[in-house]
C-alpha cells in the first residue's frame, strides 16, 4: 500500500472536491471522526467544515493546515468498505492524528480501489502537530498495515515494476530514441485523449512534443508524424524522429484510430464532471497561474498551457492521473477555455465577480458554492514526492503508470549511462 500526504491551506477545496464524487456517486463516504452528525447520514461541504471551524480559528501560523491523504493498496488487494475503515483509523491514529476531527471518503470512479482522508494538522490549541520524519514513519505504518491486513507490499510490488518505470526524456543522457520509444509505445495503452493537442499536452510532461508532416511522393499525399524531444524549458532539444521509428501504434493512423475510440469512451466519462467542478473552483479561489496549477496538482491533476509568441494564451489543456484522461479546457467547459484563462490572469477581472474572501477563521459561514484558496508555483510532477528519487516516484504516484509494461521493454528504463564520443558519432551517421 502506497500512501501519499498532501498539504494545503484549503480545507473548503479538499472537502469540495472528495464531497463531489459522492454526490455523483463516485465515491461515499466510509466514516467520520469528531465529525458533527446529521440526521440522514448525508453531508454538504460546509456542514462537514463546520466541524473543523474551532481548529481553523485556534491555528496560531500554521498556513498550510488541511491534510490529504490517501491510502492506495495494490489494485490486485481486494479491501472491504470495513477494512478500509480499520485501516484509515490505524494509519491515522499511528501518524499522530488520531484525536483531530478528519473524513474518510471511498472513491470509485476508477478500477483501482483507494481512500482519501481530509483532516487539519493544527490541534484545538491551534499548535501544529509535529510531522517530522513524517515519510519515514508513514512507510512504517503501511508496511504494518500491509502485514496485519494481508495486502501485497508495496515494497514487493516496486521490485517487480523496477524495469518498468519509465522517465521523461534526459537530453543530456543520450540515447534519446530510445528514451523517447519508451515513453510513446505505451503512453495510448494508459491514458485516453481524443487529438493530437491533447497527445503533445501529455507527452510534454516527458519532455517530448510532435508535429505533423506532409508531402506528396509519386503524386500521392503522404501524412507522418515527427517526435521532437524537449528540454526543461519546453524548447527543442535535438533533431526529429521519424515515428516509424517507434513501431506502428506511434504513427498518426494508429493515434487517429485512438482518437476515436476515446471520443466514444470519454463521451459520458465519470471523470469529466469532477475535473470541470476542480477546474473551476481552483480558477475562481487563485489568483494566478501558478497558483491555479499548484491547486489542482495537489488533486492529481497537471495544466499544460500554451501561448503564442506575444504571451497570449491560445490553448489550455488538463491532465487527470487519478482517471488516467486527458481534456481540452473547451472540451470541459466554455468557461474554462483559453480566452477565460486570458482575461482572469492578464487583467484583474476578478474585483467583478469575486466572492467575499475567505478567512480560515469562518469556515462555517462560507455558502457551498464558494471555497478557499491556496497558492505557491510547482514543477509539472510537483504533487508528486519531491525527495531524492523525484522520477520514480511520480509513476509509483500515479498508481503504477505502466504497471502492466510488456515485457519486450525491460532494458528501456535504463536511461542513464555515458556514451563515448565514437558511440555519438556512430549514432548521428545513422540517424
Amino acid at each position: 500500500m502506497i500512501a501519499k500526504i498532501g498539504r494545503s491551506g484549503n480545507l473548503y477545496g479538499a472537502l469540495a472536491y472528495n464531497n463531489l464524487k459522492v454526490d455523483k456517486e463516485n465515491g461515499q463516504i466510509l466514516f467520520t471522526n469528531k465529525v458533527i452528525e446529521t440526521a440522514n447520514g448525508h453531508y454538504s461541504v460546509a456542514q462537514l467544515a463546520q466541524s473543523f471551524e474551532p481548529y481553523l480559528i485556534a491555528n496560531r501560523n500554521t498556513e498550510k493546515h488541511t491534510l490529504h491523504i490517501s491510502l492506495n493498496p495494490d489494485p490486485k488487494d481486494k479491501v472491504s468498505d470495513e477494512k478500509f475503515r480499520e485501516m484509515a483509523e490505524e494509519y491515522m491514529r499511528e501518524m499522530g492524528y488520531g484525536n483531530q476531527p478528519f473524513v474518510v471518503f471511498k472513491h470509485t470512479d476508477i478500477d483501482r480501489s483507494h481512500i482519501h482522508i481530509v483532516s487539519v494538522c493544527v490541534d484545538e490549541q491551534g499548535a501544529k502537530i509535529s510531522d517530522k520524519f513524517e515519510k519515514v514513519r508513514s512507510m512504517k505504518v503501511c508496511r504494518e498495515l500491509e502485514k496485519k491486513h494481508v495486502l501485497i507490499p508495496a515494497t514487493d510490488r516496486e521490485r517487480n515494476q523496477s524495469d518498468k518505470i519509465f522517465r521523461p526524456v534526459d537530453y543530456k543522457a543520450g540515447n534519446v530514441k530510445s528514451q523517447i520509444a519508451s515513453v510513446v509505445r505505451h503512453v495510448p495503452d494508459y491514458y485516453r485523449f481524443q487529438t493530437l493537442g491533447e497527445y503533445n499536452a501529455l507527452l510534454s510532461l516527458f519532455n517530448i512534443t510532435t508535429e505533423k508532416v506532409e508531402g506528396e511522393l509519386h503524386g500521392k499525399t503522404k501524412r507522418g508524424l515527427l517526435y521532437i524531444p524537449l528540454d526543461e524549458q519546453g524548447g527543442r532539444a535535438g533533431h526529429p524522429f521519424k515515428a516509424s521509428l517507434f513501431g506502428k501504434n506511434a504513427g498518426l493512423p494508429a493515434l487517429e484510430q485512438h482518437f476515436g475510440k476515446c471520443t466514444t469512451v470519454l463521451k459520458n466519462h465519470p471523470g469529466r464532471q469532477t475535473l470541470k467542478v476542480a477546474a473551476t473552483i481552483a480558477l475562481k479561489t487563485t489568483n494566478d497561474e501558478q497558483a491555479f496549477k499548484k491547486q489542482l496538482s495537489e488533486q492529481g491533476i497537471n495544466v499544460v498551457v500554451r501561448r503564442n509568441d506575444t504571451g497570449r494564451i491560445y490553448g489550455i489543456t488538463f491532465i487527470d492521473h487519478n482517471s488516467k484522461t486527458v481534456w481540452n479546457g473547451s472540451r470541459l467547459s466554455k468557461e474554462l477555455s483559453a480566452n477565460t484563462f486570458n482575461e482572469y490572469w492578464s487583467k484583474d477581472i476578478r474585483t467583478k465577480m469575486e466572492e467575499p474572501s475567505v478567512p480560515v477563521q469562518t469556515v462555517s459561514d462560507i455558502p457551498e458554492q464558494e471555497i478557499a484558496k491556496d497558492d505557491a508555483p510547482h514543477h509539472f510532477f510537483s504533487f508528486l514526492d519531491d525527495d531524492g528519487g523525484v522520477v520514480q516516484s511520480v509513476f509509483e504516484g500515479m498508481g503504477g503508470l505502466f504497471a502492466e509494461t510488456k515485457s519486450r521493454t525491460a532494458g528501456e528504463a535504463d536511461f542513464i549511462f555515458n556514451s563515448t564520443k565514437k558511440k555519438k558519432r556512430k549514432r548521428k551517421r545513422e540517424l
